[in-house]
């Protein structure tokens, strides 16, 4: 989340009068995250205090937003706990502010596990796989904007600002996912809806005496069809993770992958290729990363991500195929 766009109060108030979501109390830019302008709001509606998040959103367009809010309202009728997107009068989910598409959600509870246990990864994998299976009848299709074609795209783009190190590293690692990606196995992997994005700051948790509840998942705007089990990888490589070094939790990988596993077993092309979507999701992640850092937009409040973060995690990937394989023979 950023702000690119500056959202009065007086235009926030006017949008959130119309989703008939009460008289705007607050409104405060959002600073993490990287693609969208983001704000808190905060309203009152018959006496009660409500939060939303308002979004504007700066690379997608009004064509393609329906399905990434019209994914969120079909996962949240089938029970997995997102925001849900907020409709006017006549059912409408996308609206124009400043000539930009915005959207309303409702804000979700709890806050953000920077540091999770085997308890926050298990229930992460559990609603995953629900998720996952939740999106096996959604109609709309959409492909994963920032998959192989736009890795393909964007390589030669940061290539000149890294090391010879890093170029060979981006470069065989790109040859290899396109070589992965040409197999027949990986062809037939069961795919869907995919988030794309769920990175620890993108999962809400309460916690009462101690217990953690998951109260939702949230920020779907990279979210399109692809792999589930790529998609089980971006969760592999964050939540499992060590953030200071890259190095892979065994642990904590276990206990995400067993409560995956007990929703929706993975068949054995998954198995085989998870080792490979690993890589993919560090590729992924580092080319993002070095793409936003180098070539920034302006916005007002902006936290850019480290890129070198991922290159760590990709290094990692790419040497410790072995002890992953161990790992999950015995899931």
């Amino acid at each position: 989340m950023a702000v690119y766009t500056e959202v009065s109060a007086a235009e926030a108030r006017a949008l959130l009068r119309e989703l008939k979501l009460g008289e705007l109390t607050s409104l405060k830019g959002c600073s993490g995250g990287i693609e969208n302008t983001n704000y808190f709001a905060s309203t009152e509606l018959d006496g009660q205090a409500h939060d939303y998040v308002l979004t504007l959103f700066e690379r997608l367009t009004f064509e393609q937003l329906p399905f990434y809010l019209k994914l969120m309202k079909h996962l949240a009728q089938r029970g997995i706990a997102v925001p849900e997107p907020m409709a006017n009068a006549k059912g409408a989910l996308v609206f124009d502010l400043k000539g930009k598409p915005a959207a309303v959600v409702n804000k979700l509870r709890g806050k953000s596990e920077l540091a999770p246990t085997a308890e926050h990864c298990a229930q992460v994998g559990a609603m995953l796989a629900r998720m996952h299976l939740a999106g096996r009848d959604f109609d709309l299709q959409q492909p994963n904007l920032r998959a192989l074609n736009w890795w393909n795209d964007t390589v030669p783009v940061v290539l000149p600002y890294l090391t010879d190190s890093q170029k060979a590293l981006m470069t065989q690692e790109l040859a290899y996912q396109n070589h992965v990606a040409a197999q027949s196995s990986y062809c037939a992997l069961p795919r869907g809806p995919i988030h794309a994005d769920l990175f620890r700051d993108n999962v809400m948790f309460e916690t009462t005496d101690g217990v953690p509840l998951l109260t939702g998942f949230f920020d779907f705007y990279f979210a399109g069809i692809d792999t589930w089990v790529f998609d089980l990888a971006v969760c592999l490589n964050d939540w499992c993770i060590d953030l200071a070094t890259g190095v892979h939790k065994a642990q904590l990988a276990h206990c995400l992958i067993a409560a995956y596993v007990a929703e929706r077993p993975l068949v054995a092309a998954e198995y085989a290729l998870l080792p490979a979507m690993l890589r993919a999701g560090a590729l992924r992640f580092w080319l993002s990363r070095l793409w936003d850092f180098y070539l920034p937009r302006e916005a007002s409040v902006l936290q850019a991500h480290d890129p070198s973060h991922f290159e760590r995690v990709l290094r990692h990937r790419s040497t410790d195929v072995l002890s992953f394989d161990e790992l999950v023979q015995h899931v």
